[in-house]
Order: structure tokens, then sequence, then C-alpha cells
């Protein structure tokens, strides 16, 4: 049976473990050959620098080659709904695109961001299923709606901070401003990581509009009744800042308004108080700072907080490299188990 790489849901904490150990290693000792005379394709239906750049370079370290594509761009536009009459945009079907990589590749990576049109249908993360069901090798989310990897650096982060038990630690994610709505994947996937290590985690946002799935709240219930720690969801700045240990901050759309954004817009503008500055770090037990970048400087969080010694988001950029190739290094080794 192939594994692939679609959430950390699907890996038991023992597995976790394990990547985030072997990423720990490869960080220390970068360059190999585990994955000589492999290949990975990497479909970016979405811009991106550090997801194409940590991915391409993880793949050389370890003696892989990446082959980058756009569709729709360099690459022929995909249709993915089943039983499609295909008469408009889309050239090919994704049953043909995934099985001709299959033949090509070891590994295949998407990133397919929302549409923003309607949340019902883009929840079903219906790109990247239909990559899982027609490939026949792994394939990796590199983010739709939820961000794997991003989890994965962020917990490696952490444990390089305050060791590898993190139980105990007040975990803060919050809302930012934004001048437009952004893609909830990163809040969702912090959300799940940050329970599942049994981190006692408050969600901060402007008002309920802004809470994130009931898909996502229900995972992190759920975690906390397996991990230990502890969930709650707060509106009240001073209350989510005081004691934090980690402060995680990431802008996101509100649901209701999903496609919508007129009925948003005069809502979130007056939320620009969001912003993480020093005085809401200074309520915070002397708590880190990381975000998963890009990070809109002055909006989102102060100079004065990206500059800081506190801030470790750029220690987490970095750790997407490691974790990463922790990543294909064992999806490739599951490959080869259920091949033998």
């Amino acid at each position: 049976m192939i594994r692939h790489f679609l959430n950390t849901q699907d890996l038991s904490r023992a597995e976790l473990d394990a990547l985030l150990d072997e990423a720990a290693r490869l960080k220390q000792s970068p360059l190999g050959r585990d994955l000589e005379g492999r290949t990975i394709a990497l479909l970016f239906f979405n811009p991106s620098m550090r997801t194409r750049s940590s991915f391409e370079i993880g793949a050389w370290q370890l003696g892989a080659h990446a082959v980058v594509l756009a569709p729709g761009k360099d690459a022929w536009g995909i249709e993915f709904e089943p039983n499609a009459v295909m008469d408009g945009d889309a050239e090919e079907h994704v049953a043909e695109v995934a099985q001709v990589l299959s033949r090509y590749c070891d590994l295949i990576g998407v990133r397919a961001f929302p549409k923003f049109r309607d949340w019902a249908y883009d929840r079903e993360d219906k790109v990247l299923k239909a990559f899982a069901q027609h490939s026949r090798v792994p394939v990796i989310n590199l983010e739709t709606i939820t961000h794997p990897c991003q989890e994965l650096a962020h917990a490696l982060t952490l444990r390089e901070k305050f060791g590898k038990d993190l139980r105990g630690k007040k975990y803060l994610l919050t809302w930012t401003w934004h001048p437009k709505p952004l893609n909830t994947a990163v809040a969702n996937s912090a959300l799940t990581i940050a329970t599942r290590l049994g981190m006692e985690v408050t969600l901060l946002c402007p008002n309920p509009d802004y809470l994130l799935d009931e898909r996502y709240l229900d995972i992190a219930k759920q975690n906390v009744g397996e991990a230990g720690g502890s969930f709650r969801i707060t509106h009240d700045i001073e209350d989510g800042y005081r004691g934090a240990d980690v402060v995680y901050a990431k802008s996101w759309g509100a649901l209701p308004y999903f496609g919508a954004w007129e009925g948003e817009a005069p809502m979130r503008a007056m939320l620009k108080h969001f912003i993480v500055d020093e005085d809401k770090m200074a309520l915070t037990n002397n708590g880190l700072f990381s975000h998963c970048l890009p990070l809109r400087r002055n909006i989102k969080a102060t100079d004065g907080v990206m500059d800081a010694p506190y801030c470790v988001a750029v220690d987490e950029a970095e750790n997407r490299l490691h974790v990463q190739k922790a990543v294909m290094k064992q999806l490739i080794h599951w490959k080869s188990g259920a091949q033998a």
C-alpha cells in the first residue's frame, strides 16, 4: 500500500517523533546519497519561495533530482473533476498526469491553494486527494488546506528551543491583521501540531467569524484527549498573550465570508490592533515568536518583534529544508518496503 504525506494526523506519534529525530540528524549532516538516482516532481499551482527552494535543494543534497512544474503555465492545465466533459481550458485529466509522473518519478509534491469561492468545495481538498488517488508513488502535501511540512519545521524549532518534551508549554496561535483574506492552511496545521505535542494551546481570534473550520477544532480536541495538554479559544488579546511561552501568528479569512470579501472587508478594517507588537510580547513568559513567512512587516508584526532575539521565524524557515529531507527519505523507505 502506498503511503502518502498529506497531513500529520495520518502519522502515529512514534512516526512523527522519528521524522523529527531524523530531521535533526540531517541538520547536523546535510549531505548524503540516500536518494541517489531518485526523482521528485514538484507541482506548483500557486507561487512559492521557501517550499520550492527547500525541496529542490533538499533533493539535491540527498542525491535526487527535482522537476518543477507549474500547470497552466509551463505545463498543461489539469482537470480534476471525475467524469468531466473537458471542453474548457484544461488539456488533460489528473488521472493521466498522476499516472505518467508515477512512471517518471519516485515522489510527487503538490501545492494547490483554495480558490476562495466556496469553502464547502475547497475544504474537500480535491486536487491533493486526486493526485493521491491516481498516483502510484507517494504524494507530498506542499500546502493545500493544511501545511504539514510547515508543521514539522515548527515542531523541530520548538524542540530545539525547549527540548523534546513540549508538554505544559503555553502556546498561543493568534490571528493577525492583513489587508486581504488568506488561506487557513497554516493556522489549521499549527493548531493540529501544537495539540498533538501536548501543549497548552490557546486560539486567539477577533470574534467567532474567525474561528477555524470545525474539522480542525475537533482534531485539536481529539489530540488533547490523546496527548494531554489543553485547548481553549479566546477573543481577548491580553488573555491570549499573558504567560505564553510561544506566540505563533497567522492571518486568515473569516470562513462565513469565504468568497464574499465585500462582506468581510468592513469588519477586518477594524482589526488592525491584532498586530503582534512589543507590548503584547511583554505579556508573555519571555515567549518565542514565530511565523511561517512570508510576513508583511508592520502589518502582521512590528519590526521590533521581527528583529528581536525571541523571533525564531528564520530558524523555522531553515528547518523546512531538514524536515522535508526526512519526509522524502521516509516515503522512499515506505515505498521500497511496499514493493518488496
